[in-house]
């Protein structure tokens, strides 16, 4: 950020008084430009045991293997966006069910969350954002081609625990655990 939104005079990068982390801050309206994670939504479809992902058909890691994800939109709840981004990946109409997991991912500034969700009927297709959309068993899920760590953290645990239809994971991906795999960014 370089200039004033509100009065584009140039900005500066300090601590406000009353707070405890810099800020952009216009030196000419005093206006304070907060910057907060963004919000990635989604959702772990299963149908008969199996569960659904998109191969990325966009940047970051184009050709790899997610869950339907991506940002929220201003105007939209969590569940909606969940919803919207599952019905543009991978043209499919889901239930949800529960919260199922939210990562922290604080060296990107991201929060992912996923809902557990029922694919009642296997009718899906890739969307603009997706090269191929298809079901996988446990054995079968294409494990060291998933696109994120939000991804692989999510499958596990759901196969890891039996009641995965009551759980809520919430943890930390570390930028240890990122940086080794080779991701700056992610959606």
């Amino acid at each position: 950020m370089k200039y004033c939104s509100h009065c584009a005079s140039e900005l500066t990068y300090i601590i406000p008084d009353g707070d405890n982390r810099p800020r952009f801050v216009c030196p000419a309206c005093q206006a304070i430009f907060y910057q907060n994670p963004r919000i990635v939504a989604g959702t772990l479809p299963v149908h008969n045991g199996q569960i659904l992902l998109c191969r990325r058909a966009i940047e970051p890691r184009r050709g790899f293997w997610t869950l339907p994800a991506g940002f929220m939109e201003n105007g939209e709840s969590t569940e909606q966006a969940a919803l919207r981004e599952t019905w543009e990946e991978a043209q499919a109409v889901v239930q949800l069910q529960s919260l199922f997991s939210m990562i922290t991912v604080p060296h990107i500034d991201q929060v992912h969350i996923f809902f557990l969700a029922e694919l009642e009927k296997a009718e899906f297709a890739a969307g603009d954002e997706s090269l191929e959309v298809a079901l996988f068993n446990e054995e079968d899920i294409p494990w060291n081609e998933l696109a994120f760590p939000t991804v692989s953290q999510t499958l596990k645990r759901y196969f890891a625990d039996s009641s995965a239809q009551q759980a809520a994971h919430v943890f930390d991906i570390g930028i240890s655990q990122a940086l080794a795999k080779g991701l700056k960014s992610s959606g």
